[in-house]
């Protein structure tokens, strides 16, 4: 009888399929130098719906890519069930930060948005900016990226 009733209350556990994710290397290149992170892709509907959604941490120098596609526009995220504070870093086609939205806080439905056009959008561990003193302006290097000019 309990373990019928520990299956019953695991099933709807397993009918919830996360989305999983293409992993690459990314540098952003700064004042303060020249950063890597291992990154995970979001680029279909579902996996940037998912997002960073039902973590509870993340390594140091890891993140989360979101490719809206090749055309520029007004992008906003959330935190609903993300349980870690994250700097969002919202980022033009030629690969310049356009905008940051730091320490976002964890569960928040408040809607974040970029403050201009860009084309993609980079999720890190909450301070990771101000610590390694990244900026507003500072290249990102990724293969979705053109050559900034």
């Amino acid at each position: 009888m309990l373990a019928a009733l520990v299956l019953a209350v695991a099933a709807p556990a397993q009918q919830v399929r996360l989305a999983e994710f293409e992993k690459s290397k990314l540098a952003i290149v700064s004042t303060s130098g020249r950063h890597v992170f291992d990154v995970e892709l979001a680029v279909t509907p579902n996996q940037r719906s998912q997002g960073l959604m039902f973590r509870y941490e993340m390594a140091p120098e890891a993140g989360m890519l979101f490719d809206f596609g090749p055309t520029e526009r007004r992008q906003s995220m959330w935190m609903k069930n993300t349980y870690i504070p994250l700097d969002m870093l919202f980022i033009k086609a030629d690969g310049r930060i356009e905008s940051i939205a730091e320490r976002t806080v964890p569960r928040s439905l408040e809607v974040i948005s970029s403050r201009g056009r860009v084309r993609a959008v980079l999720e890190l561990n909450g301070g990771t900016a101000s610590r390694l003193g990244i900026r507003p302006g500072d290249r990102v290097e990724h293969p979705i990226f053109r050559s900034a000019n």
